[in-house]
C-alpha cells in the first residue's frame, strides 16, 4: 500500500507509574493512546496502474517508528484485483468478507474466504483480488523498508486471472 494513502493511528506505550499515576522518571513525558474515528479517514480508489476494475482502500494507519506497518481495508468488487507486485517487508492480508483469489507466480491460483490470512515473504511476487462473482475485502498489514511499502510489476492478465 502506498504510504501517503494511509491515515495516523497509532498506539504507543505508556512509561511505567507508579501507583498514583505519577512517571517513574518525571522528565518522561506520558505517552498517550490515539484514537482515529471510524469514518473520518477519505476512502481512495485504487489506482488504474495498479488495479484492474474497482478498487477502494480504506486508509487506517501508517508506518511508523514504532511499528514499521501500513494498514488498511482493501475492498474489490468482482472481477477486481491487483497488478502483479512484490512488498520488501512482506505482508499479512485478513480476509474480512467475500471470495477472493491470490496467486503466487509460478503456483496456481487460490481461492481465499473471511477468516483466511495470507502471508506475503519479503520479495515474493503475486497478486491478489476478488472471485469473479463476489466482491472480496482484506485488511492489508504492509511492512515498510527505507519508506518503501510495493513495487508494483505488470498487470494479471485476464488469462491469468481464469487459469484455475
Amino acid at each position: 500500500m502506498n504510504k501517503t494513502l494511509l491515515g495516523l493511528a497509532v498506539c504507543a506505550a505508556a512509561p511505567l507509574a507508579d501507583a498514583a499515576g505519577q512517571a517513574e522518571n518525571p522528565s518522561e513525558p506520558f505517552a498517550t493512546q490515539q484514537i482515529s474515528r471510524a469514518g473520518t479517514q477519505a476512502s481512495v480508489a485504487g489506482p488504474e496502474d495498479y488495479f484492474s476494475g474497482r478498487v477502494r482502500v480504506d486508509p487506517l494507519f501508517p508506518a511508523s517508528s514504532p511499528i514499521n506497518a501500513s494498514g488498511a481495508y482493501v475492498t474489490f468488487e468482482p472481477g477486481a484485483r491487483s497488478a502483479w507486485h512484490t512488498h520488501p517487508a512482506g505482508q499479512r492480508l485478513v480476509v474480512v468478507s467475500g471470495v477472493g483469489l491470490t496467486q503466487e507466480w509460478g503456483k496456481p491460483v487460490q481461492e481465499i474466504h473471511p477468516g483466511d490470512v495470507i502471508v506475503c515473504p519479503p520479495g515474493v511476487k503475486h497478486w491478489h483480488g476478488a472471485a469473479a462473482t463476489s466482491a472480496m475485502t482484506h485488511l492489508a498489514v504492509t511492512g515498510a523498508v527505507d519508506g518503501k511499502s510495493v513495487q508494483w510489476l505488470e498487470k494479471v492478465s485476464d488469462d491469468q486471472y481464469n487459469a484455475r
